[in-house]
């Protein structure tokens, strides 16, 4: 096993997408790849897995059961502040979103896009240094 494979089965992603439907959708995608997947459908269920887990990276929706996205995203990193986000998701050519995406550190990946192209998606947030 390579050493980049050993870190990918050590690397958890924290999944929080309301949809049941797109969220286990991705998280066999992501599973698929070798990533630890810890997937919810809301904020309060969020929460309670970073006290089981300490993710590499949020993948979220730019909305979240009525909450933006970057909203729900800012509140988790405020108990995980390494952890890298990724919001996927419509609206993101929104100036405003993109805005304040930026002002967190956010990366965004708007739609339509393919398994492949989301899987290297991630391997590229997960390749940037942290911040």
């Amino acid at each position: 096993m390579t050493v980049a494979e050993q870190l990918l089965m050590k690397t958890t992603i924290l999944l929080l997408v309301s949809d049941p439907v797109v969220r286990s959708v991705l998280q066999e995608t992501l599973e698929r790849e070798g990533y630890t997947v810890r997937a919810t459908g809301d904020l309060g269920q969020a929460v309670d897995r970073l006290t089981e887990c300490t993710p590499d990276l949020l993948i979220t929706r730019t909305y979240v059961e009525g909450l933006p996205g970057h909203e729900a995203a800012m509140y988790l990193r405020t108990k995980c502040p390494t952890m890298r986000v990724l919001m996927l998701g419509g609206l993101l050519d929104d100036e405003r979103l993109q805005y304040r995406a930026a002002l967190q550190g956010f990366e965004v990946f708007p739609k339509p896009y393919t398994a492949a192209e989301l899987l290297q998606e991630v391997k590229d947030v997960l390749s940037k240094p942290q911040g």
